[in-house]
């Protein structure tokens, strides 16, 4: 493997970082290796073999010219702050500038202690490595802006949680792992310089277009509060819970990041919440805009010094574009239920029409994904209702609905097999289901039976192709297959 760049983030001053290297393991065994995001990042492993491979994901050995780095961060953690967390667990390999000639991290997750372990073991266990790949690879595909996973190795090497498990490491890449809690570490010391010097790193890595500006801090508050805006209305849009929505878990490049106790519902409910640690519904599935504006307020506090000399006019101005998240996201939910509904022009009454069969779903019991991706068959000619029906616990409520579904698509212009093609890109058979995910971690586990992982990645990989052979994966749960709890890795 050629020798490998320094991070960029390594060359902002010491006090943002720990250097720091990955601790070797008894013995690495590579357990999946994404050969097409590699080929993007444009990494030349020429015939390295698997056990080369090995070497290199699980910091057994570090690349010629890499610093290995951990990051130095704080963050609100269910609304109680916490000045110093940074990476107990995760340490920055290296960055890649990419085929597209962007510039992207390379992290090890689960790769030992850094000096912000806290008393941890800086480790990973098997199931959330697994987790994070299948999930964070599924959000790609979905077309989702998201980190991603480049191996998962496991270890030999066991970490005790509950009960001892099968320990693991995940390489992962992301736009950046610059997130609100970086800006809050320094912002809780006061540290203007280093605010201003992280807010320079990021304009310049991922908004440059803020330089041109004539109060490019400000630029880059609205930036980030547009990207989160777009990305908490995709993850609507397919039903996906976070589960852990902390200013350490919010990447300032808009991309989703940290996949610990995440989920995707099945039956719709805005109250849905499957993250053990979230008892109060903090980050339930409707509640996640709010978290998100409650987060970029957070990032807006540390900004204030440098947006402007006079707090007060700083206060104005951060508000005026924190003020802007609710229209803005309302604007792309409402998009993008249009797409899933199968409406290609805009009517006053469209979010009343979106609201009035969520509304149905969840008094219903209706399954989230199915029942959209069943409606682009009922956009067919043939009016495909019966499979849509069979959802609702009263199918009078879908008619109901449905019946004004059909006057609104009349009034639309599309030809109806080419709405329902359409909504068929937009609406996933395909989603990573919770019951899908535990069986495939108890199949590598309890019987170290990897097959389940590939075939679920292979399936999660075309998610808006329905395919033969894979016609369970589309499947809800049976009742004593339903996973009503997630749990973080840590």
């Amino acid at each position: 493997m050629k020798p490998m760049n320094r991070s960029s983030y390594a060359g902002l001053p010491e006090r943002f970082f720990a250097r720091v290297n990955p601790t070797p393991v008894a013995e690495p065994h590579l357990l999946r290796f994404n050969h097409a995001l590699a080929l993007e990042l444009a990494l030349d492993i020429g015939d390295l073999d698997p056990r080369a491979l090995a070497g290199i994901f699980s910091g057994n050995v570090v690349p010629q010219g890499a610093e290995p780095i951990a990051m130095a961060y704080a963050g609100h953690q269910f609304g109680h702050f916490v000045p110093q967390l940074g990476d107990g667990r995760a340490i920055l390999l290296t960055d890649a500038i990419d085929r597209a000639g962007v510039r992207r991290d390379i992290q090890l997750k689960g790769s030992g202690r850094t000096p912000y372990s806290r008393g941890g073991d800086g480790r990973a266990a098997l199931g959330p490595v697994l987790r994070e790949y299948l999930v964070s690879e599924a959000m790609y595909a979905l077309g989702i802006a998201t980190t991603r996973s480049l191996a998962a190795v496991t270890t030999g090497e066991p970490v005790f949680r509950e009960e001892a498990l099968p320990g693991a490491i995940l390489t992962r890449v992301a736009a950046s792992f610059v997130r609100v809690g970086t800006f809050q570490y320094y912002g809780a010391r006061d540290d203007a310089d280093a605010v201003r010097r992280l807010a320079d790193y990021v304009i310049e890595r991922h908004f440059p277009q803020a330089k041109t500006e004539q109060n490019p801090y400000l630029a880059l508050l609205r930036e980030v509060t547009g990207a989160q805006a777009s990305l908490i209305a995709s993850w609507m849009h397919v039903g996906f819970i976070h589960g852990v929505m902390n200013t350490d878990n919010m990447a300032v490049s808009g991309e989703t990041i940290d996949f610990g106790p995440c989920a995707f519902m099945d039956v719709y409910d805005p109250a849905a919440v499957f993250s053990s640690i979230d008892q109060q519904g903090r980050y339930a599935y409707g509640n996640q805009p709010h978290a998100a504006v409650w987060n970029l307020a957070r990032f807006a506090e540390t900004l204030l010094p440098i947006i402007d000399t006079s707090a007060e006019r700083a206060v104005e101005l951060a508000g005026e574009v924190l003020a802007t998240f609710s229209t803005r996201f309302a604007d792309l939910s409402l998009a993008g239920v249009r797409r899933k509904l199968g409406l290609s022009a805009c009517e006053e009454g469209d979010a009343a029409l979106a609201e009035d069969l969520l509304d149905a779903m969840h008094r219903n019991q209706a399954d989230f994904t199915l029942t959209f991706r069943r409606l682009c068959d009922a956009a067919e000619p043939e009016a495909a209702d019966a499979d849509v029906r069979v959802l609702f616990v009263n199918p009078r409520d879908y008619d109901e609905w449905a019946s004004r579904w059909r006057a609104r698509l009349a009034r639309d212009v599309l030809d109806p097999r080419q709405r329902a093609a359409a909504m068929r890109r937009v609406n996933p058979a395909y989603i990573p289901r919770n019951h899908r995910i535990q069986q495939v971690i108890d199949a590598a586990i309890d019987g170290q039976d990897f097959g389940p992982f590939a075939e679920l990645s292979t399936v999660l990989s075309q998610p808006y192709e329905q395919r033969e052979g894979f016609d369970t994966y589309a499947e809800a749960p049976q009742a004593g297959e339903r996973v009503l709890q997630t749990f973080c890795g840590t």
